[in-house]
This record gives structure tokens, C-alpha cells and sequence, in this order.
């Protein structure tokens, strides 16, 4: 199967919100996020992607149909939550570029499409001049959670093979509610980042 790769900026990804939306539902519902989600809240997530030229979304199309994106926006019309850490250190939130979420369906994982992914958010947010930095945050799930699956292997080498650093001195916390979970907790969320200028 050919495998289109089709980047989208600002106003010109409305026509991908709900296919980013179920994608969101789909992938996330597994380890390590294990995210019960719904499509009303994700569409309002993701209202943000149409508030800034800067915006991108990287799509994976298997002819007409989505099987995988990732997205990326300027760290400065992110949520608090998420410039918080980068305010704390003292880094200018206006220089960084942030990627969101990076979601592939399984049978199609392996190709590198994920490192299509990477490229082409960082080619985006180096093409304005304006960011120095690009980062990303992944949840932090103790070693010994009871769902995560036996061979489960994190992405943190194929992460850092991309140069990216984890920080430690960066985290935020984000409720949400588990799968099979009754209420929505907080889970720790660690920042990934990598010099991009």
C-alpha cells in the first residue's frame, strides 16, 4: 500500500479535526495512556489548531482515509498547563514550537512514517525562523502499572535517536479519565526537547 504524506497549516486543517479527534480515541485509549475520551471534548481540544497560520498538522492518508497525524502549534497559545514549566525555567515560551500528539495506526507503524512525522513538524517550525526549540511531552507511567503490557517497549530511544533530550526540570500534570476508571486523576507529563536553529 502507497501511503500519502499531506502537511496542513492554520485554517486548512478544520477538515481533519475529527479524524485527528478519533485518532486521539483510538490510539490513546492503549498503554501508556490508557485515555477513556470523547469526541465532544476532543473537538474542542482541538480548536486551537484553527486559531494560528503557525499551526500544522501531518497527515497520513491511505487514499481518502486518515490512518495517522501528528500536529504541532507555537508553545505560546498552548495552555497554561502546558507553558507553565517553560515559564518557571526562565524559557521564552514565543521561541519554542510545540508538538502535539503523534498517532499511527499499528499496521502501519514501521515504515517511517514517524520519523516523516518529526521531519516535517521540524521543517515547519524552522521555516518561520522564529522557534529555537521544538518540544513535546510524554506521560510517565510507574514501571510496575498493572496494565502495562508484558514487552511493552517505551519510544524514549527512537525520541532520543532523534536528538531529542528528556527534561526532567519540565513537567506539568494533566487530568484525565483512565479506561475503566470512574473519576479523572492527574498523570505526570515530562518534556522532550531538541535545538532546532
Amino acid at each position: 500500500m502507497t501511503i500519502q504524506i499531506r502537511t496542513v497549516t492554520g485554517k486548512a486543517i478544520k477538515p481533519y479535526v475529527m479524524d485527528l479527534a478519533r485518532l486521539r480515541i483510538d490510539i490513546f485509549r492503549d498503554y501508556p495512556y490508557l485515555y477513556e475520551g470523547s469526541l465532544d471534548y476532543e473537538e474542542r481540544y482541538l480548536i486551537p489548531y484553527l486559531r494560528s497560520p503557525d499551526t500544522v498538522m501531518v497527515l497520513a492518508l491511505d487514499g481518502d482515509r486518515v490512518v495517522g497525524a501528528a500536529s504541532g502549534m507555537p508553545l505560546e497559545i498552548e495552555t497554561a498547563e502546558v507553558k507553565r514549566p517553560f515559564l518557571q525555567a526562565g524559557i521564552p515560551v514565543e521561541e519554542v514550537f510545540y508538538f502535539g500528539e503523534s498517532l499511527l495506526y499499528k499496521p502501519y507503524r514501521g515504515r517511517g512514517i514517524g520519523h516523516r512525522f518529526f521531519d516535517e513538524r521540524e521543517k515547519h517550525a524552522r521555516s518561520s525562523g522564529a522557534y529555537r526549540k521544538a518540544a513535546f511531552f510524554a506521560v510517565q507511567r510507574p514501571e510496575d502499572h498493572p496494565l502495562r503490557p508484558e514487552g511493552y517497549r517505551s519510544l524514549d530511544d527512537f525520541w532520543k535517536k532523534r536528538g531529542y533530550v528528556p527534561r526532567p526540570d519540565l513537567m506539568t500534570t494533566f487530568e484525565w479519565l483512565d479506561v475503566g476508571d470512574t473519576r479523572e486523576t492527574g498523570k505526570p507529563m515530562m518534556f522532550w526537547m531538541k535545538d532546532i536553529l
